[in-house]
């Protein structure tokens, strides 16, 4: 299956809270998108490994995605070796997507930058012809996506471009709070977490409010980019 966006994160939840909005857009508009969890999230402070995989499974229903894998690194202590990024390498040629979506370049969480650094290293190794790799037993084409982005997470990092996401947030919001584990429950009884709290929530909204604000937009997702973006002509930034 041939996807136009794959988008990764270190943990389930991590695409949803930084670019669920660009996804329901993109599908909206008849793109294919899948998602690649690296973990299980099993070290999460609430929850368990069992509870995600169910969350993570509702959560890309309600993205309408074409597909969610999950490659069952070890949350907390995968590298940026070899063994990693030949799992990604697999997946990026299973898809061959056009366009990859990863974890932020710098944050609170280890595994975010870490998850990052992997996946785009593997976004470039991936085009290597002499890099084999099989999947099911078959051998695979080198396929090395056009352009990676990387989303926003817990850092205030200044995007090099927003994506209108006005008239999803809601719907992102949803597929957020598939991970009923996860976030502010007042009536929850497990410890907390910087994640589980009401002002943690509440930042969901008011951070793209702010960046759709800036640009004249309700709502916004930022990302960040590794080489410039290049336009056909000024009115395309119109």
């Amino acid at each position: 299956m041939k996807l136009d966006i794959l988008a990764f994160g270190a943990h389930p939840d991590d695409v949803e809270l930084g670019c669920a909005g660009t996804i329901l857009k993109e599908v909206s508009l008849g793109k294919k998108v899948g998602i690649i969890d690296l973990t299980r999230g099993e070290l999460g402070t609430r929850g368990s490994a069992a509870i995600r995989d169910e969350e993570a499974n509702a959560a890309a229903a309600i993205l309408g995605v074409s597909a969610r894998e999950n490659l069952n690194m070890r949350d907390g202590f995968f590298v940026n070796d070899e063994k990693h990024q030949l799992e990604i390498i697999k997946m990026i040629r299973k898809y061959q997507p056009e366009i990859v979506l990863c974890n932020a370049i710098d944050d609170r969480h280890i595994d975010h930058a870490k998850g990052s650094k992997l996946v785009s290293d593997a976004c470039f190794l991936s085009g290597l012809m002499k890099i084999d790799t099989e999947l099911d037993g078959l051998p695979q084409k080198a396929w090395r996506p056009k352009v990676v982005y990387h989303y926003i997470q817990w850092k205030n990092i200044e995007p090099d471009f927003v994506v209108d996401i006005t008239g999803f947030t809601d719907k992102k919001i949803e597929a957020i709070l598939a991970y009923r584990s996860q976030f502010y429950d007042p009536n929850s009884t497990e410890p907390e977490s910087p994640i589980t709290s009401k002002n943690f929530f509440e930042s969901l909204n008011y951070r793209s409010r702010d960046l759709g604000r800036l640009v004249g937009l309700d709502y916004a997702e930022g990302f960040t980019v590794e080489r410039y973006l290049a336009v056909n002509s000024l009115a395309d930034l119109l």
